[in-house]
C-alpha cells in the first residue's frame, strides 16, 4: 500500500467506527443531555474525567463545554485523589471517559465521587464495566477495530469519545437556547468575537472618509468629492440629506467613453436604489451582504434613510472582521 492508501484506509476505518457508534444512540444519551441541562440549569458545573487518551479527549470535550455555556472542568483522576476533589460540589454532572470502563485511576476515585450528590455519565465501550456499573448514564462508544493495524493505538475509539462528546454539547446548547450573540460572549478576543460582537458602526468609515454630495451637481464634483474622502464612491443625496442613490468606481467604468459625461448631471448615471444596512446592525450582517452581492462598498444609513457611514470591503481584512 501506497502512503495515500494507508491513510485513506485510516480515514475509512474510522468513518465506519462512528458510524457504529451513531447506530449506538439510544434513550441513553436523551437521558445525558437531560442531566447535564439539568446540572446548568441549577447552576452545577460539569465535571469531565478521563486518564491517558481519554483524558486528551476530555479536555477537548471540557473545552468545547465551556465555550459554548455549559460551564466545565477537567479533573485528573489521579490529582483527585490528592486534594483536587475539592472540585466537586453536589448537584455537579461527571463525565467519565474510559474506552475499557476498568482504567484503575478512574475507577479508584468512583467511590469517592459517591459521596457527593452527583450524577455520573459514562462514555465507554463496555456497559458492563465497573465505570458503567457506578454510572448513572452510559453511553455506548464501542469501536469495530482501531485504526491502528495492530488494533492497539487509541484512534477510532478516540475519535469516537470526540464526536460524542461533541454531539452532547451541541445537544445541549441547542437544548438551553443558546445563540450567536451568548457565542460571541466567551470569544471576545477572537475573529469569531470579533465578527459577532462588532457592529456596522464600529467599522465603517465616517466623515471625511466617506464621500457625498446633493442631487444635482456634475459628475466631475461628485468625482472631486470622491477623491478627496479617498474611497470607490460617493452618496447622493436630496435636500434632507436622505439617500438618493451611488455612484462608484464601476459607474464611471461604465460611462467612461461618453464625451459629455464630466459636464452630466450625477443622477443621470449614478446607481438608484443602491444595497444598503442600517446603523444598528452587526458587523456580521454586513459580511453577508458582501458575500452575497458583487459590490465594493456599502452604504449605512440611519432610520430615515440618510448615509451616515461607509463599509469598504478593502478595509475588513486591516479591521481583522473577516
Amino acid at each position: 500500500m501506497t502512503a495515500i492508501q494507508k491513510a485513506r484506509r485510516v480515514f475509512d476505518i474510522e468513518i465506519s467506527a462512528l458510524r457504529a457508534v451513531r447506530a449506538q444512540i439510544d434513550e441513553q444519551f436523551a437521558r445525558a443531555a437531560e442531566v447535564l441541562v439539568e446540572t446548568l440549569n441549577k447552576k452545577g458545573k460539569i465535571i469531565v474525567i478521563g486518564v491517558g487518551k481519554s483524558g486528551n479527549i476530555g479536555t477537548k470535550v471540557a473545552a468545547t463545554l465551556t465555550s459554548t455555556g455549559s460551564t466545565s472542568v477537567l479533573l485528573s483522576p489521579s490529582d483527585a485523589l490528592h486534594g483536587d476533589l475539592g472540585i466537586v460540589n453536589d448537584g455537579d454532572a461527571v463525565l467519565a471517559l474510559s474506552y475499557s470502563g476498568e482504567t484503575e485511576e478512574l475507577v479508584r476515585i468512583l467511590p469517592a465521587l459517591k459521596r457527593f450528590k452527583v450524577k455520573i455519565i459514562a462514555i465507554t465501550a463496555s456497559t458492563r464495566s465497573s465505570l458503567a456499573k457506578h454510572s448513572d448514564v452510559v453511553l455506548c462508544a464501542k469501536v469495530p477495530k482501531e485504526a491502528c493495524p495492530f488494533n492497539l493505538a487509541p484512534t477510532s475509539s478516540t475519535t469516537a469519545m470526540l464526536v460524542l462528546g461533541d454531539a452532547l454539547a451541541m445537544t445541549v446548547l441547542q437544548i438551553r437556547g443558546f445563540k450567536e450573540k451568548d457565542f460571541a460572549r466567551f470569544h471576545p478576543g477572537g475573529s469569531i468575537g470579533r465578527t459577532l460582537l462588532n457592529k456596522v458602526t464600529d467599522i465603517m468609515r465616517t466623515g471625511k472618509k466617506m464621500a457625498s454630495t446633493k442631487s444635482g451637481v456634475t459628475v466631475k464634483t461628485a468625482l472631486a468629492a470622491m477623491i478627496r474622502a479617498k474611497c470607490g464612491s460617493v452618496c447622493i443625496i436630496d435636500a434632507r440629506g436622505k439617500l438618493l442613490g451611488v455612484f462608484t468606481d464601476g459607474d464611471l467604468r461604465r460611462h467612461f467613453s461618453d464625451e459629455d459625461l464630466m459636464t452630466r448631471k450625477i443622477d443621470d448615471v449614478m446607481t438608484r436604489r443602491p444595497i444598503t444596512i442600517r446603523d444598528n446592525a452587526l458587523a456580521a450582517e454586513a459580511l453577508k451582504i458582501f458575500d452575497e452581492h458583487t459590490i465594493d462598498d456599502l452604504v449605512v444609513v440611519d432610520k430615515l434613510g440618510r448615509p451616515v457611514g461607509l463599509i469598504d470591503s478593502q478595509d475588513l481584512p486591516k479591521l481583522k472582521v473577516l
